[in-house]
């Protein structure tokens, strides 16, 4: 079904400036190089917000190789101990880095008054699951440990990402309530990629989802490398890589989820929410009309109303 007549006017410009390309490993180095350039721009632009953007690096252990992580804070002096956000990046979970987002990380920084912190995880193929998800519950882990020094406060730490980032999230507060690790406040998810079950041969998928920028091929080209040996769509697929697996998904942390109505996770990100409310957890779920995949990533008024309504929705999170 050809979607271009139902996506929003101010959305379309960014569809002539991006082709839609199907990813496959013969595309993904020239894909990669893309987005490390797009990321270069943001960390430039982002020297413009009144915040200090730091690398830093969590030190390899005998069972985790050393993580680097970007980390933004408001310039003025704290007279107590900030909350922290923990923001895992997008990318497919091929491609990506925390400076990716560096503008909308000091957004957060400077809106919220909180330490932003964003590891630059292992990607597949090369590190297929579970690294990511490892390295996303060290980073949680060692924020904890580090509160004092980092300026943060412990128990106050929040949790966002978009699309791969934003299913690895999901994953991350799965993984850190079976293992009762530190607590965290909220989950904020923006077009989380959370079911390895779409994919290219599914049946009765959304006949209005995925035309545009993240396509049903890319998105079966992005959970192969992801599970790699594990056959997406399979019985053995964990939980901790594909969120939607979870049977039990009690006592988890309230959910705020944003999604456009042309994405191809919208299937997937309304059965969850459903499925998260039916178990008990608080969700808050925006469905934006006429928007594709990383809609938000415009400079458009739609882009700018969903990201203030997703600062809202942290501010509320952290008790603000």
């Amino acid at each position: 079904m050809n979607t271009r007549s139902l996506v929003l006017p101010e959305l379309l410009p960014l569809l002539e400036e991006i082709p839609t390309v199907d990813l496959s490993p013969e595309s993904l180095p020239a894909f990669r190089d893309g987005l490390e350039h797009l990321a270069g721009q943001s960390f430039l632009q982002a020297e413009d917000y009144p915040v200090t953007l730091e690398r830093l690096t969590i030190p390899a252990t005998d069972t985790s190789p050393a993580i680097r992580l970007l980390s933004v804070r408001p310039y003025k002096e704290a007279t107590a101990p900030r909350p922290a956000l923990l923001h895992l990046h997008g990318g497919g979970y091929f491609s990506g880095q925390p400076e990716l987002t560096a503008t909308q990380l000091c957004q957060f920084a400077q809106d919220l008054d909180c330490v932003v912190l964003s590891p630059d995880y292992r990607l597949a193929p090369e590190h297929p699951f579970p690294a990511a998800i490892e390295d996303a519950y060290t980073t949680l882990c060692w924020i904890t440990r580090n509160a004092e020094t980092l300026g943060v406060n412990a128990s106050r730490i929040g949790l966002t990402g978009e699309s791969a980032g934003g299913g690895l999230a999901a994953g991350l507060a799965l993984l850190a309530r079976d293992r009762e690790g530190p607590t965290l406040l909220f989950q904020n998810l923006i077009y989380p990629m959370l079911d390895d079950r779409t994919i290219a041969d599914q049946p009765n998928s959304s006949p209005v989802g995925g035309e545009f920028l993240w396509t049903r091929t890319s998105n079966t080209f992005a959970w192969a490398s992801l599970l790699n040996p594990v056959v997406p769509g399979s019985e053995d697929v964990s939980p901790y890589a594909a969120p939607a697996r979870a049977t039990d998904l009690s006592d988890l942390p309230p959910v705020y989820l944003s999604v456009g109505a042309l994405d191809l996770f919208l299937d997937e990100n309304l059965i969850y929410a459903q499925r998260l409310i039916h178990q008990g957890v608080a969700v808050e779920l925006e469905i934006v009309p006429g928007a594709y995949h990383i809609f938000d990533q415009t400079d458009t008024q739609v882009a700018t109303r969903s990201i203030a309504r997703r600062i809202d929705a942290i501010k509320r999170g952290f008790g603000l």
